[in-house]
């Protein structure tokens, strides 16, 4: 059997799907309170002066601690339906669904939050290795369980989950630097849509 590790943002998808899923999932107080909050900041992730790691970090915490977990679900459910499709690059589902038809275990890594990326994964018949958000009963802390599934988190996880060695052949697709240590497990690595020697 050969594998098939696939980011999301921007690989499957033709943009970053996260602060969409801000804007759909946080109530809209606190997005008007989070804009002029977040400006500096935004304007310094545009510029390379500011992690996507640490920009995530922060928009979480401001928008979910204290909110019920309950509640992100069902937004994540509804992300998912109403909003993931029109995001998606055909060809790169393609290539997916080529995967798929060969019997490949394919398995989606990304930075990307469990809300939304569980419900899409299971609508495509897909694995999932991604980041979540830590809950104290009913409610969200705001905090990351765990690190950011980005970098070389993305490869820490992998091989904790699945023994590469199973695998004839193994394919990756990824789109930013953050993707590198995911690429480097395969021997079939795939940068925006291109093979790499």
């Amino acid at each position: 059997m050969n594998l098939a590790l696939f980011d999301f943002d921007g690989t499957l998808t033709t943009r970053e799907t996260f602060g969409d899923f801000m804007r759909h999932a946080v109530t809209p107080r606190r997005r008007a309170l989070g804009v002029p909050l977040f400006a500096p900041m935004l304007a310094g992730y545009k510029l390379g002066l500011v992690s996507g790691n640490r920009i995530r970090h922060h928009v979480a915490a401001f928008g979910f601690r204290g909110v019920r977990a309950t509640h992100v679900h069902a937004a994540g459910e509804r992300f998912a339906a109403e909003v993931l499709p029109g995001l998606l690059r055909p060809d790169a589902m393609q290539r997916l669904a080529w995967h798929q038809s060969r019997g490949d275990k394919v398995v989606l890594v990304s930075g990307g939050l469990d809300f939304y990326l569980a419900p899409w994964c299971r609508q495509h018949g897909l694995e999932l290795i991604c980041s979540a958000l830590e809950t104290c009963g009913e409610r969200l802390t705001g905090r990351y369980h765990g690190a950011q599934c980005v970098g070389e988190e993305k490869a820490r996880r992998v091989r904790e989950r699945l023994d590469l060695d199973d695998y004839a052949t193994r394919y990756a697709y990824g789109d930013t630097h953050e993707d590198e240590a995911l690429l480097a497990l395969a021997h079939k690595r795939y940068y925006r849509g291109r093979e790499l020697a």
